[in-house]
């Protein structure tokens, strides 16, 4: 894959259908909080799906939604465009994209947060002058990219930061370490991004995250998972490819058991073993 498109696949645009309940109009049928299908639930490009706790959250073009029976999306949160979302270790959920044409909120939207679970958002910081596609929580804080890379250690105020190449994905794990995939690989920081240091790994990474303390896992260029367990010090690859990969996110449900959730196209999928053997969610 040539480097342009590491930032090429993080734009917001509609990719092709996959088979999963597509609707005439080019987008994926959703419902309303209260059930009710509606014209405002049409699901045409997803960011990410994110496991918390019992419920599987999925942050599209179109707000979030919670993943519920059938592979029916329920919306959760009004349609906020949300190319970069988080959930922070307070519960609280973080945020950045693009508001809907009613909303209050500034375009592009900055930092935004959710302590409702995603009903409600309120503006944090950088109103009018951010749209993070990479964004993680870091601590009570945050490490975002839009045309610069940028760490807030309270949401609200705002430090530059040096890294070597243009981060496409950004995954900060349980002791503070923040991984950056670029076009020059995977880079990773001890310390808030203030130096950063390379870790090898057996294809160019294009979307990263912790599934645990010393575990990551990633998808490369080709759509192949990786996972390590002891931190990048070695990597175990998966058998094939399982698509263009644009988003990833794993847990460790049991001690030799990891469960990974990716976003292919306007699929989600689940796979237990690497990608030998995928399910679709929605």
């Amino acid at each position: 894959m040539p480097l342009a498109a590491l930032a090429a696949l993080g734009a917001c645009a509609s990719p092709p259908l996959g088979p999963a309940a597509p609707d005439a109009a080019g987008g994926i049928a959703a419902t309303g909080p209260s059930g009710e299908a509606s014209d405002d639930t049409l699901i045409t490009h997803i960011h990410r799906a994110i496991r918390e706790r019992d419920t599987i959250l999925v942050a599209t073009h179109q707000g979030l939604f919670r993943l519920a029976g059938h592979g029916q999306l329920v919306a959760v949160s009004p349609p906020i465009d949300l190319m970069g979302f988080a959930i922070a270790t307070d519960g609280t959920y973080v945020a950045s994209g693009h508001p809907a044409p009613q909303s209050d909120l500034p375009q592009p939207v900055g930092l935004i947060q959710s302590a409702d679970r995603g009903r409600t958002w309120s503006l944090r910081s950088r109103g009018g002058q951010s749209d993070f596609h990479a964004l993680t929580a870091l601590g009570p804080g945050v490490m975002a990219f839009d045309d610069a890379l940028r760490f807030s250690p309270d949401r609200v105020t705002w430090q530059d930061r040096r890294i070597p190449a243009p981060p496409r994905d950004l995954a900060a794990g349980p002791d503070g370490t923040v991984l950056a995939t670029t076009e020059r690989g995977l880079l990773a920081s001890d310390d808030r991004g203030l130096t950063w240091r390379t870790v090898t790994t057996p294809q160019l990474m294009l979307t990263v995250t912790w599934a645990g303390p010393r575990t990551i896992v990633g998808a490369s260029t080709t759509g192949v998972l990786m996972v390590s367990r002891d931190a990048g010090a070695t990597w175990t690859t998966g058998p094939r490819s399982v698509g263009e990969v644009s988003a990833v996110t794993a847990t460790l449900p049991g001690a030799d058991q990891i469960e990974i959730l990716l976003v292919v196209g306007t699929q989600v999928l689940r796979t237990n073993d690497l990608g030998a053997q995928t399910q679709i969610l929605v």
